[in-house]
């Protein structure tokens, strides 16, 4: 051929390629994401490219139901979807309701191009443990939703660095029709999970459709190997419907009679099962060095002695010999003769009580207040002897005497945060300033962040209100009574979300997935949290009782404040009055915003802790030239003679 017309020819055929590459589809994994390092296939291991008609997209998504994920709420929670989509889409009883073991469902989600050109859907993780990391996260617990490649790419955290607390995005894989698929009728993309029995052609008739459709839909072949537990997208000219399908286990593996090769190419049936057999075999042996791993754990923790000073157990023994069930507290706690309690206290006087039980206390001048306790409080004292937080109340030491626990705390000078807001009409006219209750706001959410993030493990307050949060002569807040609080970090649960059929708290505080179904996750603190800030903005109760309209929730009011016209108007009236307009309308307009999505009815809808500290802490630091226009210090009196209460 002439070079003249060569090289126009070879410029059409590149055109040609180059063209079918853009309308191209997604290239199958090949189970290349289980190398989370392996360069050579970092384009596929990362998620599916932007090469979709649209830049966002209905997508579906498939899971299958494992403890602890395997209710509509929990899949929900861990996905970052509305439990009721999943519940109504699946055609199950409720949000709560049990699925059964391996059961598949199906998940819409809004499938988005990231910034870095692939396609997801966002979720979040928390790290519970030192066994997760990227690739668990994104192959076990997401079940190969996600690949490490495409979350070491979301996260700023090198792999090597994970750690306990540590809040991850995960890309969860999604695609958008191509316009080679539109063309065709396609409408959307499912994200199917291969099962140990799947292939090409069993997918294609799950969703009655030609097979052809699905091969091309992830550039394979007729005898390509589908590996279990990767992801093949299914192309639907409708909307999908519940997945009728029945599950089946790998079967047991038998000796083989001649040697195999895996390497040597023979039909797609056989390469199956060699996949199998070696899948499973490398399965068990995991499982073994699992196994082995937890005893020798297990065995050298039960083998590491307690660390406790020849002091503290002396005092331990001069207490009461009913304290011995609390002895593994002395490694960090002082234990108080009861008889040092009476001094201090000038024998639990009338004079020297604060509120209820609790006694104002002074030890060699330094001042405490002394909680009496009825029954077992190991687990309030277990928690605060681990925690060292300046928004955290302190715990200085306990005594047990004649079947009582006394606990003494440090003193926390202006008492409780609701006797400043409401308690007594009295107190209003020195009530606390703007800048006072952004501080206080800005402390709590410090404390709870530390408290779902930073320790070890992770625990929920559950009993946040204003009665239990603490307020020291300089009026920064310190939260208290930890009576209720929880670990979310349960082996026998699973993960962060956890259900109780216990419901306690205090009313108007309690978050809607609580009450209702037990559902436990941190998103119950921000709830309160959220009611709490309402407090601080309007200086109202939480629970009001009107003559007309009967019992009213704050956080139900907050809606009606910031929806429709005249939001100013109807803010400023919401505002305490005592602050006399002496606030930043547009900051007080935030703050509001931010209350109304901590109290969101649907949890995943809500903010973390994290995000709320962030904000609030913005809105401290724009304070901090700001004053008043008027000059009137509402609150000038507020170090005078207010007494500490406790709850």
């Amino acid at each position: 051929m002439p070079t003249k017309f060569y090289l126009p020819f070879l410029l059409s055929v590149l055109l040609l390629q180059f063209s079918s590459l853009i309308q191209g589809q997604q290239p199958y994994l090949n189970n290349y994401q289980l190398d989370c390092y392996d360069e050579s296939h970092v384009n596929i291991t990362r998620g599916f490219a932007c090469n979709g008609v649209k830049p966002s997209c209905q997508s579906y998504l498939t899971f299958r139901s494992l403890p602890p994920y395997n209710t509509p709420l929990s899949i929900a929670y861990l996905l970052a979807v509305k439990a009721a989509v999943i519940t109504d889409f699946n055609e199950l009883s409720s949000d709560v309701a049990t699925i059964p073991t391996n059961d598949m469902v199906v998940v819409p989600v809004k499938c988005s191009c990231s910034s870095s050109k692939i396609y997801a859907h966002n979720a979040r993780y928390t790290i519970l443990n030192d066994n997760e990391d990227y690739y668990t996260i994104a192959n076990e617990t997401y079940q190969g939703l996600s690949t490490c490649r495409a979350m070491m790419q979301a996260n700023p955290i090198d792999s090597r660095n994970l750690g306990v607390g540590d809040d991850l995005k995960v890309p969860l894989l999604c695609a958008c029709p191509t316009r080679k698929q539109v063309r065709k009728g396609v409408k959307f993309l499912l994200n199917y999970l291969a099962d140990w029995d799947d292939d090409t052609h069993t997918i294609a008739e799950l969703f009655d459709l030609d097979e052809r459709s699905v091969l091309d839909a992830n550039e394979l072949k007729e005898d390509d190997l589908i590996y279990p537990f990767t992801p093949i997208l299914v192309p639907l000219r409708t909307t999908p419907t519940k997945i009728e399908q029945t599950v089946t286990s790998p079967p047991p593996l038998s000796p083989p009679q001649t040697p195999v090769n895996i390497f040597v190419d023979s039909a797609p049936s056989s390469k199956k099962w060699v996949f199998v057999g070696v899948g499973t075999g490398v399965g068990l042996l995991l499982l073994m060095i699992l196994l082995t791993s937890l005893f020798c754990f297990y065995k050298k923790s039960k083998s590491e002695p307690r660390r406790v000073s020849s002091a503290e157990t002396a005092r331990l023994a001069d207490c009461s010999p009913e304290s011995q069930r609390y002895q593994s507290a002395a490694e960090s706690l002082t234990i108080y003769k009861f008889e040092d309690l009476q001094l201090a206290t000038s024998n639990f006087s009338e004079e020297n009580r604060i509120k209820g039980s609790v006694y104002k206390g002074s030890f060699q001048g330094d001042d405490a207040a002394i909680k009496v306790m009825n029954g077992d409080v190991s687990i309030e004292i277990n928690i605060l002897k681990k925690i060292n937080h300046s928004n955290i109340i302190r715990l200085s030491g306990f005594c047990v005497h004649d079947g009582n626990t006394y606990l003494v705390y440090e003193c926390a000078q202006n008492g409780s945060l609701d006797n400043w807001l409401y308690s007594n009409q009295y107190w209003k006219s020195i009530t606390l300033n703007w800048k006072q209750r952004v501080q206080i706001a800005c402390d709590m959410a410090n404390a709870l962040n530390y408290l779902h993030k930073y320790t070890i493990p992770p625990y929920i307050h559950k009993n946040l209100n204003t009665s239990n949060i603490l307020l020291d002569s300089n009026f920064r807040a310190k939260i208290a009574n930890f009576g209720l609080a929880r670990s979310i970090h349960s082996h026998d649960q699973g993960g962060q979300l956890q259900l109780t059929r216990h419901v306690v708290g205090t009313h108007g505080y309690l978050a809607p997935e609580y009450i209702e179904n037990g559902v436990i996750t941190t998103k119950l603190d921000v709830f309160a949290f959220g009611v709490v800030l309402l407090e601080l903005l309007s200086g109202r109760e939480a629970v009001t009782e009107d003559r007309n309209n009967g019992e009213e929730l704050l956080y139900a009011s907050i809606s009606r404040v910031l929806e429709g016209e005249n939001m100013r108007e109807k803010l400023r009236g919401f505002i305490d009055p005592c602050l006399r307009n002496e606030y930043p309308l547009e900051l007080a307009f935030s703050i509001a915003q931010l209350a109304k999505h901590c109290v969101a009815q649907d949890l995943n809808a809500r903010p973390s802790m994290d995000e709320v500290f962030t904000s609030l802490s913005k809105v401290l630091s724009s304070l901090s030239d700001w004053d008043p226009s008027d000059g009137i210090n509402c609150s000038k009196s507020l170090s005078n003679g207010r007494q500490m209460v406790y709850h």
